[in-house]
């Protein structure tokens, strides 16, 4: 019981000063679960974000139940989630109830201009974490610009939008493929000898 106290209680003071995003959170998540206690490992993490986009649900919550789970089953991943959404929704709450037109107040839109720009920085530094252990070599590298292409600039060129779960679709299903080939090639050449 304790240790999923813990998992509440750790993910309830990440909610509680967290801001813009599953991506942004994932420096935050890296420091406090990998470097610092050693909860998960960075390939670990990286594998969580990746599943956490492409199920239902917030990235940031997912990827909290996760780690929970891997901690102590169900009921670590439910105190984990629960963990890092009371201390936000307590919040929205709080200013939904007290404040009208609380985005109008000029010391709050200051705020934000000055979040928008952390969270801009937090989320930079999470792209050079996933770019650096997602890709790896030269294929993946195609994989991502073809992909980036066809989201960046496929309303330009093609007749229909491509869904990001199709993307991904796709994606695992090259990945596999690729590597199903290349390892099928590394044992024949190991045969041949």
């Amino acid at each position: 019981m304790k240790e999923i106290l813990n998992l509440y209680f750790t993910f309830l003071k990440i909610g509680a000063v967290f801001f813009g995003g599953g991506y942004a959170m994932l420096p935050i998540l890296t420091r406090e679960f990998a470097e610092k206690r050693k909860w998960v490992t960075d390939s670990e993490l990286t594998d969580y974000y990746a599943i956490g986009q492409v199920t239902p649900g917030i990235i940031a919550v997912n990827v909290a139940t996760f780690i929970g789970n891997k901690r102590k089953g169900i009921l670590g991943g439910i105190s984990a989630t629960l963990g890092l959404v009371t201390a936000p929704v307590i919040i929205i709450m709080l200013i939904a109830a007290l404040l009208t037109n609380f985005a109008e107040i000029q010391i709050i839109k200051h705020a934000f201009g000055g979040i928008r720009v952390c969270v801009c920085i937090l989320i930079f530094s999470a792209i050079s974490k996933l770019w650096k252990k997602s890709v790896p070599d030269a294929f993946a590298l195609i994989i991502f610009l073809v992909l980036f292409v066809i989201s960046a600039f496929g309303k330009y060129f093609l007749p229909f939008t491509v869904s990001p779960v199709i993307m991904v679709v796709v994606a695992a299903v090259v990945g596999i493929v690729y590597k199903s080939i290349a390892d099928s090639k590394k044992v024949k050449k190991g045969d041949d000898r």
